[in-house]
């Protein structure tokens, strides 16, 4: 089976599925206590940033798939951004339905309080207004009804990384390897598309051969 083909990428997606609700099975298991599974002293803190962690791992991977693409030359890659960026939004929404429900109990005046005090919640919740357009036109239907105006309104992934990454910063205050390695993951990430934009512009600007260069 060739890799890249239509049968090919269906029976990636089939083995992706599971492994994206892997973390979300755990999490359930150890609500249950099956097979040995527990959620610790604190069940709702455990919840919470563990669907968190995966909603910002998920983001990461999704910025991943072009570099990697790129590199490897695996143009097939491309055929996965879309399931990966959704299981992002799927988890993110978990993480805050978990915060809203589970450990605020929809008391909307402590959450508000929360929101224009804490500032790494602030960051938080701006970070899931940003993914909410975008998992809303994720659809092809919503690619072509947009057009030229999808591919600059899913760039709003960009600062909804930074502003992930930035939230759970600020949520450890102390023990940051964590963190650091999600903030140098999306530094390289972030870098890469920086440097292939820097490198587009330069190739337009450059002279075309036989033509004089235009100095104005």
């Amino acid at each position: 089976m060739r890799p890249g083909s239509r049968a090919f990428i269906r029976r990636v997606k089939v083995i992706l599925w599971p492994l994206c609700l892997a973390p979300l099975a755990l999490l359930v298991a150890g609500a249950l206590g099956l097979a040995g599974q527990g959620l610790g002293a604190n069940p709702v803190e455990t919840i919470l940033h563990t669907l968190g962690k995966w909603g910002l791992k998920f983001l990461l991977l999704t910025l991943a798939v072009t570099p990697l693409s790129r590199w490897t030359g695996w143009t097939w890659l491309i055929a996965y951004r879309r399931l990966l960026g959704l299981f992002a939004f799927f988890y993110v929404s978990l993480h805050l339905t978990t915060y809203l429900v589970l450990d605020q109990w929809l008391a909307w005046p402590a959450i508000v309080e929360d929101v224009l005090e804490r500032p790494y919640i602030t960051l938080g919740m701006a970070a899931v207004l940003l993914l909410v357009p975008l998992a809303a036109t994720s659809t092809r239907a919503m690619m072509r009804r947009l057009g030229q105006r999808w591919r600059r309104l899913h760039r709003l992934i960009y600062p909804a990384a930074i502003l992930g990454v930035w939230h759970f910063w600020w949520q450890v205050k102390q023990d940051i390897l964590e963190p650091l390695v999600y903030a140098v993951i999306l530094g390289v990430l972030l870098g890469a598309r920086l440097w292939w934009f820097r490198q587009r512009r330069t190739a337009r600007r450059a002279p075309v051969a036989g033509r004089p260069p235009d100095l104005r």
